[in-house]
């Protein structure tokens, strides 16, 4: 470890020698983990999440309460530390033992002598989190419930929801997460060309409601009917008279999910469906028609739009509406379908009774579902919810509701403090970038903890209005 003394000499700037050092004190990069300090205050997601777990340990001797631990943990994977190990050295800021609610933010009153200056919990005591559940030892003493933090996801997720909303639509996906080691339940999934796991995840709007940690030897829609019994009935204790719109591409697109959408009051569905020859043949004629349009227009793509009724032999219960796109491009053709229960007149509450025509449906309302993918993009590649490193896959499930309680966060930093503004619209990665990484020193005194950001922070404004917008705000209400 380096002298905090020890120069770093750079190359003269002009008649100025430049040297640096770490001897700048109690300073941090991240004093924006107050405004997530805040957020978790006004969404009271921590204080809930830690009664998910069974504290076996004596009170005697701890020095961390449960949700403490957790804010280190989902604080520090927003902030961009993802990595246990990345807590060894992060225990020592101060500025983030305050977003974490240390009462002690120096760390000058813990228990042990050898403690003391670390305000922080160590690496070792946050992977019990992940590990209590696999190991039962005199170390491993918090485990939790994995049904009821399944449950906290879901009522966190729906409390951001608006209680009015005539109308809510749940996006469902899988995605791989590709394993590099010999994990508990890997499988080979030819889809991926690799070992992984495939959760099943659902999101309504930007906020987040289920991430289920499933084996790779089942298809998409694996597990996704009881899910969607938990999500529904969420919501409707929520938003009591929402219609509700399941929608999901074609890995969906299954009897029993469509039977069951059909056996629940409001609830519709909007999936893919996979082609086949009898698709194909009722589609004909609407291809026919692109491509004539598409030769003698030049233009490089041409849409056409059919619906019709249709049946499998024997897997389907019952006919259903069917949605056809014949698309002709330069490359070649592409036709795709969806299946649907949304009535075609529209509902008789609606200002637009033609916004389920074929056209709109497909363009409008089945293909926004893209949007998914970008949450899902955020997941990997800004949160790091692949990183499948325990043993364990228990470890890593609760890995997986880590990384979405963080984006939770990072979400409800960006609705409540930040609409209207340049990040109205920003992934968890650039808020992090723009908004949580400033520069701070912190200091401590027996009547205040006082945090000077750099004064060459260019977005000063915007947290000004973010810090004023989060403090407005309400403690929630059950």
């Amino acid at each position: 470890m380096l002298a905090a003394n020890q120069p770093f000499l750079f190359d003269d700037l002009g008649p100025r020698k430049v040297q640096a050092d770490f001897s700048g004190g109690t300073l941090s990069s991240d004093a924006g983990a107050l405004l997530l300090r805040q957020v978790d205050a006004n969404l009271g997601l921590c204080v809930e999440l830690a009664h998910c777990f069974y504290d076996q340990r004596n009170p005697l001797w701890v020095d961390h309460l449960v949700e403490e631990i957790l804010r280190q943990r989902l604080f520090g994977t927003a902030l961009g530390y993802e990595d246990l190990n990345d807590h060894q050295r992060l225990r020592l800021d101060p500025l983030l033992a305050v977003a974490c609610g240390k009462t002690d933010p120096l760390g000058e009153q813990r228990l042990f002598p050898q403690h003391r200056g670390i305000a922080l919990a160590s690496p070792s005591t946050l992977n019990r989190l992940e590990l209590s559940n696999n190991k039962e030892t005199r170390c491993h003493k918090l485990p939790h419930d994995p049904a009821k933090v399944e449950a906290c996801l879901l009522k966190m997720g729906v409390r951001c929801l608006p209680k009015h909303a005539k109308e809510i639509v749940v996006d469902l996906d899988a995605m791989g997460h590709r394993l590099h080691g010999f994990q508990e339940g890997r499988h080979f999934n030819a889809y991926y060309d690799d070992y992984c796991y495939l959760p099943l995840y659902a999101f309504v709007g930007d906020f987040p409601l289920w991430a289920q940690l499933r084996t790779a030897d089942h298809g998409a829609d694996y597990a996704a009917v009881p899910a969607l019994e938990k999500i529904v009935a969420a919501i409707r204790k929520r938003c009591r008279r929402a219609r509700i719109i399941v929608r999901g591409d074609s890995g969906f697109g299954r009897e029993e999910i469509m039977a069951w959408c059909e056996g629940q009051p409001g609830v519709y569905y909007c999936l893919g469906l996979a082609k086949n020859s009898v698709l194909i043949d009722k589609l004909g004629p609407a291809l026919a028609q692109a491509r004539a349009r598409h030769c003698l227009s030049g233009a490089s793509s041409v849409r056409e739009f059919t619906e019709f009724e249709y049946r499998t032999h024997d897997s389907w219960s019952r006919s259903r509406r069917v949605i056809g796109k014949a698309e002709v491009m330069n490359a070649g053709e592409n036709p795709r379908f969806v299946v649907t229960n949304l009535p075609a007149k529209g509902f008789k509450d609606d200002k637009d009774r033609s916004r389920f025509s074929p056209a709109r449906l497909y363009e409008e309302l089945y293909c926004a579902r893209g949007e998914m993918e970008n949450m899902l993009k955020q997941q990997v590649l800004d949160l790091h919810a692949d990183r499948m490193s325990t043993h364990y896959q228990a470890s890593n499930q609760f890995r997986l509701w880590e990384a979405m309680f963080a984006y939770l966060l990072l979400e409800r930093l960006r609705t409540q403090g930040l609409s209207g503004t340049e990040l109205e619209r920003a992934t968890a990665g650039s808020l992090r970038l723009k908004l949580l990484k400033i520069a701070a020193q912190v200091r401590v005194s027996v009547r205040r903890v006082y945090v000077q950001m750099s004064s060459a922070f260019p977005l000063q404004a915007l947290f000004g209005l973010c810090h004023r917008r989060l403090m407005r705000l309400s403690a929630p209400a059950g």
